[in-house]
């Protein structure tokens, strides 16, 4: 049986108000391409159908229209919730959908799905589990023991649940297992927003082993194996939804299984999508108009940080803005701001005088604009936000 591994659709996202709808739509065609010219039986989607429990209508219908083309002809597909989506909301068409051949499994159940091959005549078993969150669980996990005592019981209760969804597995079938959860040892993106507090939401390697052949995972973006009995792997999202993704290779995973066999497996990198790219600039805005000129990155989306003496004004910022579209962070860093910031850091003066005097003293006594301070203060907050995500995100 050919199996093609998906997820992380995050259909409805944007990029700081920029829509990725054409984006996502070039993927659908292009994993439709795939799905066919390498003649798959079994689509399996790893949940994060949508980027919110209530996605716009546009995404609602593009997912409704993958679905559709991916299992004409009898392929099907099997479609699990993540953390993004309402669970109820993805299976509510599951009586319109079923003869069809789609599965849509909104939360966490004690049937495992079964699905055939048309081509091969083969026979899935698939331990199907969306994302398990407490709630979705139905259950309160929270004990005295703090973190480690409550990571251990989501655990135990995540390897209870996929060994009840394997009991169906047999030498004579291909035997599956899918889920949407954070795996230990799996390398997170800021975009999987949000993980987990404090990390209770991980489970061990050891609660997926319920006898699968293969694991299709999904809630990490960055495509990887993790280590665990059988092949534990996560597709990956198909496009790079932050900028810590830039450079991110995306793909979706494709495998021939037999029953009682070895899984074969094969990477297909994906083109479509923009590219996201962090320019680092040390030689001001000549140097940033000069690449711009040259086309560098002419497709992408930049996050550009400017290293500059001399503090930029609204209308540099506008400027800058209007000349490239794809431009969507721009932070100036000055080498005299960061050691007043390490002052400030020691100090209680707000950091919109701090700002003020230092612009004051480049621009011999000018008064900022309130629009500055304003877009200087949403720069600083984005920073701590990202910092404080990233020092969650590794607890």
């Amino acid at each position: 049986m050919r199996i093609l591994h998906t997820g992380d659709w995050h259909l409805g996202r944007t990029l700081e108000g920029r829509s990725r709808q054409k984006e996502q739509e070039q993927f659908v065609d292009e994993l439709v391409d795939i799905a066919d010219s390498s003649g798959a039986d079994l689509i399996l989607m790893a949940g994060d159908v949508y980027d919110s429990v209530n996605p716009p209508a546009a995404a609602e219908q593009l997912f409704y229209d993958a679905a559709a083309r991916l299992t004409a002809g009898g392929r099907p597909l099997v479609v699990i919730s993540g953390n993004h989506d309402q669970p109820e909301r993805v299976a509510s068409v599951s009586p319109l959908v079923r003869r069809q051949g789609i599965t849509l499994v909104g939360l966490p159940t004690a049937d495992p799905v079964t699905v055939h091959a048309a081509r091969t005549g083969e026979v899935a078993k698939i331990a199907a589990l969306p994302y398990p969150s407490e709630a979705r669980l139905g259950e309160l996990l929270a004990g005295d023991g703090g973190e480690a005592e409550l990571r251990l019981a989501y655990s135990a209760r995540v390897g209870r649940l996929m060994n009840l969804l394997g009991r169906e597995f047999s030498p004579q079938t291909v035997n599956l297992a899918m889920s949407h959860i954070y795996v230990l040892g799996g390398l997170e993106s800021d975009s999987e927003r949000p993980i987990q507090v404090g990390g209770a939401y991980t489970v061990d390697p050891s609660a997926l082993s319920c006898g699968a052949q293969y694991t299709a995972l999904g809630h990490l973006h960055r495509a990887q194996r993790v280590k665990g009995d059988g092949m534990i792997r996560y597709s990956g999202s198909p496009l790079a939804y932050s900028f810590s993704e830039a450079g991110q290779a995306k793909s979706v995973s494709l495998l021939d299984i037999a029953p009682g066999g070895e899984p074969v497996f094969e990477e297909i990198y994906l083109r479509c999508g923009r590219p996201l790219v962090n320019w680092k600039s040390s030689g001001g805005l000549e140097e940033v108009y000069r690449w711009l000129e040259e086309g560098r990155d002419a497709d992408a989306f930049i996050d550009l940080e400017l290293r500059l003496t001399e503090a930029m004004s609204m209308n540099d910022i506008q400027r800058l803005r209007k000349s490239r579209e794809g431009i969507v962070h721009i932070r100036p860093v000055y080498p005299q701001m960061e050691q007043e910031l390490e002052e400030l850091s020691r100090s209680r003066m707000p950091v919109q005088e701090l700002f003020r005097r230092f612009y004051q003293r480049q621009t011999g006594g000018a008064e900022p604009e309130d629009s500055l301070i304003e877009l200087f203060l949403e720069l600083a907050e984005e920073e701590r936000n990202e910092a404080a995500e990233g020092e969650e995100i590794h607890k």
